[in-house]
């Protein structure tokens, strides 16, 4: 990286937490409105005992306040919520004790950047990959997930999604139970370590997202209900319990934090997008809501800046209406894609013929499903059976894998496809999430075919981990022989489990799978990227050749057209239709063989084919 150093202004101003002030000293805030006294518990440096600073609350709104001309960035610090009980700053920009520790006070620009004059990259030019820093390398920090980066740059990977980060109870966990939105969790290292990850990503080509909760706070660490209820909604319910309160009294205070938080993230860290997780359980009533709301404010900022910033939804209601097409500067609904779990569970039940759970409602025709959401987007938009009637998705908003960390992660054994199935059909699988005109996601060890699995783990203790621990017996006894324990989900053994092994992919098999995805991302650079934007909405094709077979053409302006042919079965297929007249681009396991005169698609084999003239 260049050794020329930005130190200007990125930090983030916000209403909430611990701010340096440009004199000297510190402000902290607190919104506790819940609370008739609050005092700031202050720890030097020098290892001197705290002291109790009492905070002085607002006229109007619950807000108490302290500056401490003394205090300075890496000061220490809790609050006191009446006489006995303290708690962590919500804003707490680092925490690394965890929760129930000391927050300490940072200096947003005390990192130079070294790419600071980043902008991003066009949304057709990402291909994700999807990480766990814990589990990424054997040390699981910031800093040894950058070392790995130029391995996947030169990959042909563009963007890295993380797994979120905020501050979560006990040394391990997937993220999820986040409750310090703002403090990059301290076991992975400091919140500079963090920004040297983004720098040598940017400093590679590569755009970093990360992975953000809004829906809920996790069940350890969370202090809010003690001094904020406000934060909570009073009427509306979600799987955690009580929802977030966007849209009832003290809502604006709840809207502006995480609101804050996502620009946060983009302003100080310099991210370049976000994915919003399980947006289909926040609710909220008012207009615009907080989607619409956030997704305004970052939009916003992103034109301010001149930056390709770019948002991503988890939602299992698949709402066409929050998705538009990433050309669409003006858009009211700023979200560039979404996890598409259509694409995911159709071709796993058309591979693996699982039909539980989730699973079941593709089993009847999978392959179907399957052509739907090639050509439409969606196989279930508003969660029903797609229809003609149906507004179009722009194709590339989808964002389609073989596997992710809950697709992998939330099987009782944590098992890969490429666990389930052979490995030619493991093959096909991921060139089918690569060479659509949708944006690819690749599950960390994916590119490699890496046979450790992926569990689910959190470092719970006490009362919480016996329900987890029964939890997730309860929830897999129908498919876990009697007597057979699943992996405790809190033993460090799991945890470790989950770590790729690196070794893998260095021999033979992880060097031709990652040359498989290495060439098939250089056909998507060669094929389809220059072409993304004259990608039509409507006007695509499926047909079914045979039990295991579709033909797909993608329709593009002036009469260009994307083909793919592919074989899903083990069984050659026979009397399939005449290929289209054009450039074989890319062809996996395919001979192009004829019997009597009579095409014939070899088994787990497909090609891609571009044509000038349409159909």
């Amino acid at each position: 990286m260049s050794s020329t150093l930005d130190r200007r202004d990125h930090g983030h101003a916000m209403p909430f937490g611990a701010q340096l002030r440009q004199g000297g000293g510190v402000d902290f805030r607190l919104w506790a409105p819940g609370a008739e006294r609050v005092s700031l518990v202050h720890a030097d440096v020098d290892g001197s005992p705290p002291e109790y600073v009492p905070a002085q609350v607002s006229a109007y709104g619950g807000w108490w306040q302290v500056h401490l001309p003394w205090a300075t960035a890496a000061s220490r610090y809790q609050w006191q919520v009446g006489k006995e009980l303290l708690v962590p700053d919500p804003a707490a920009r680092y925490a690394p004790d965890g929760p129930h520790g000391l927050c300490v006070v940072t200096d947003p620009n005390s990192y130079g950047w070294h790419r600071s004059g980043w902008r991003g990259r066009s949304w057709s030019e990402l291909v994700f990959y999807e990480l766990h820093v814990g589990t990424f390398t054997p040390a699981g920090t910031y800093m040894a997930a950058a070392a790995e980066l130029p391995r996947l740059a030169a990959l042909g990977f563009t963007a890295i999604e993380l797994m979120p980060l905020a501050t979560f109870g006990g040394r391990w966990g997937w993220g999820y139970d986040g409750v310090l939105p703002y403090a990059p969790h301290g076991a992975y290292g400091t919140p500079d370590e963090l920004k040297y990850l983004v720098d040598a990503a940017h400093a590679l080509g590569l755009s970093v997202f990360l992975d953000v909760v809004y829906n809920h706070f996790g069940p350890d660490g969370n202090y809010l209900h003690a001094y904020a209820p406000g934060f909570f909604s009073t009427r509306h319910e979600s799987p955690w319990g009580q929802a977030i309160n966007f849209d009832r009294e003290g809502s604006e205070v709840v809207r502006a934090f995480f609101v804050h938080n996502a620009l946060y993230w983009l302003e100080e860290f310099r991210m370049d997008g976000l994915r919003l997780d399980a947006v289909h359980a926040i609710t909220d009533d008012s207009r615009p809501d907080i989607l619409e709301e956030l997704g305004t404010r970052v939009r916003e900022f992103a034109a301010a800046t001149g930056r390709e910033i770019h948002l991503v939804l988890e939602n299992e209601k698949n709402q066409a209406a929050r998705l538009t097409a990433p050309v669409s500067a003006d858009a009211s609904e700023p979200y560039d894609g979404q996890w598409n779990d259509d694409f995911h569970h159709a071709l796993h039940v058309a591979l693996t013929g699982e039909e539980h759970t989730y699973y079941a409602r593709f089993a009847d025709d999978p392959l179907g499903h399957l052509a739907r959401v090639f050509t439409q987007g969606f196989a279930f938009p508003e969660g029903r059976p797609a229809t003609a009637a149906d507004p179009a998705v722009p194709l590339p908003s989808m964002i389609q894998f073989i596997g992710n960390h809950d697709q992998v992660g939330n099987r009782a054994r944590g098992e890969r496809l490429a666990a389930l199935v052979e490995e030619p059909a493991a093959e096909l699988a991921l060139l089918l999430a690569l060479l659509t005109p949708a944006t690819p996601l690749v599950f960390m060890g994916d590119e490699f075919g890496a046979t450790t699995p992926f569990l689910y783990f959190a470092n719970w203790q006490g009362e919480l981990r016996e329900a987890v621990k029964k939890g997730r017996q309860r929830e897999f006894s129908l498919s876990t022989p009697q007597g057979n324990e699943l992996p405790d989900p809190c033993s460090e053994t799991t945890l470790a489990a989950s770590r790729l092994d690196w070794i893998q992919a260095e021999l033979p098999d992880g060097r031709r799978r990652s040359h498989l995805l290495r060439s098939a991302l250089e056909a998507r650079r060669q094929w389809l990227v220059p072409h993304a934007q004259d990608l039509l909405l409507e006007g695509h094709m499926a047909q079914r050749v045979g039990s295991t077979g579709l033909r797909v053409g993608w329709q593009y302006g002036h009469g260009r057209c994307w083909w793919l042919e592919v074989n899903l079965g083990p069984d050659p297929l026979f009397d399939a239709p005449e290929a289209p007249a054009g450039i074989t681009a890319f062809q996996h396991r395919w001979c192009g063989s004829a019997e009597d005169a009579k095409i014939v698609w070899q088994p787990w084999s497909a090609r891609w084919t571009c044509t000038e003239g349409g159909q």
